[in-house]
């Protein structure tokens, strides 16, 4: 792999089925371990039920108050700086509970491709 600095445009959020917006920070076929996204949820928004399939996902907290729902987990409170460990298959959605945007990174090993997400809400 050779050396790359690479700076995402703005414009290039785009909104989701699943009720967040999502600026692609990094998600290349030349490094296939990682792929980095900032997701968005607008203020009483819920994102629908999902998995990835082979793909470890990790949410990065970085603006907001949210509740995020992994798995069999109970629902838990997430804040800026805090880590969502996300395992392969494991259901998961995420809510802003607060007043402003949630933000946060999406960061998957190995990379997101569109073929490993399912949604799986009723």
């Amino acid at each position: 792999m050779e050396e790359i600095v690479f700076r995402p445009g703005e414009g290039r959020e785009y909104y989701t089925d699943e009720r967040c917006h999502i600026l692609e920070s990094w998600n290349d076929p030349r490094d296939p371990h990682v792929s980095i996204a900032r997701a968005r949820v607008e203020p009483g928004v819920t994102t629908r039920w999902h998995r990835l399939a082979g793909v470890t996902e990790r949410y990065y907290i970085l603006a907001g108050r949210g509740r995020v729902e992994i798995g069999d987990l109970q629902p838990r409170e997430v804040l800026p700086g805090d880590v969502a460990v996300i395992p392969p298959l494991a259901r998961q959605r995420i809510s802003n509970t607060g007043p402003d945007d949630l933000v946060f990174f999406c960061v998957c090993t190995p990379r997101f491709v569109p073929e490993a997400y399912e949604d799986i809400d009723d």
